[in-house]
């Protein structure tokens, strides 16, 4: 889908560099929307593209409040308002809790748990000001239950389900929307690929990912980056002007329970 349906509208996406993210900041650009993206590492290989499309790419580790707020500040001084923000920006970690290091916790939960938090307080700010906006959070079939491989991960997506719908009890009054996304198993993430990266068998690997997923075991396939950004795009779009502090599974089905094997 290619609209104007977001024309006028300002949007941000961190983490927006590579996977969800920047297929989400291509679908918004190619909606109407003017998007800014940061990034811990920006990719030269999206320059081009980017430019084409009239997104502005800035350097941001979420989990450093003044990189949030520099990001937030730059889209709002250059247009004026800001009325989206994708809080995209996360990273995985698959330990045992007994293999846990204080880094390694304060590296998952800062970026998936207090990077958002930091987005959402100096975007809601600023769309305080502007009598609303949207907020979408990525989360994962990780923050609707608990996994045995990757427990503080799980605990970083459930506490961000937790802000979404804390969030957006607060923020309704505002008029402003906050919800979730719940994808898993995506291919081509930053995160899917370091994991089948450090893989001794990759392909049995992402078998199993497939596998995991009835709808994504009956295609024989992972979700694509595009898939999930479509239904970021259907959250932020006043099709969706009703729905609040929800959570969407893009999981194939993952997170509904046991199937057979």
């Amino acid at each position: 889908m290619v609209t104007e349906e977001l024309a006028g509208r300002v949007a941000i996406v961190t983490g927006g560099a590579n996977g969800i993210g920047r297929a989400t900041a291509k679908w918004l650009a190619r909606n109407g929307a003017k998007v800014y993206i940061g990034d811990v590492h920006l990719l030269p290989e999206n320059h081009d593209e980017f430019f084409t499309l009239g997104i502005e790419e800035q350097e941001c580790d979420v989990r450093v409040e003044a990189d949030v707020e520099k990001l937030v500040a730059r889209a709002v001084k250059a247009e004026g308002r800001l009325d989206i923000l994708v809080n995209n920006a996360g990273i995985g970690m698959a330990k045992p809790i007994t293999e846990v290091t204080e880094e390694d916790w304060d590296a998952c939960l800062g970026v998936n748990l207090k990077g958002p938090f930091f987005g959402c307080k100096h975007a809601i700010r600023q769309m305080q000001q502007n009598g609303g906006g949207v907020i979408v959070n990525t989360a994962s079939n990780a923050g609707l239950l608990p996994r045995q491989h990757d427990p503080v991960y799980s605990i970083s997506k459930m506490a961000l389900v937790g802000l979404t719908k804390s969030l957006g009890l607060c923020h309704a009054k505002d008029n402003i929307r906050v919800n979730a996304v719940c994808p898993g198993p995506v291919c081509e993430t930053g995160m899917m690929n370091a994991d089948l990266e450090k893989s001794s068998d990759p392909k049995a690997m992402k078998q199993g990912f497939i596998n995991a997923s009835p709808i994504a075991k009956a295609l024989n396939r992972m979700i694509t980056p595009e898939e999930v950004a479509e239904a970021i795009g259907y959250l932020v779009t006043d099709a969706a002007r009703f729905v609040t502090g929800t959570t969407i599974a893009i999981d194939g089905g993952k997170s509904l329970g046991v199937s057979q094997s």
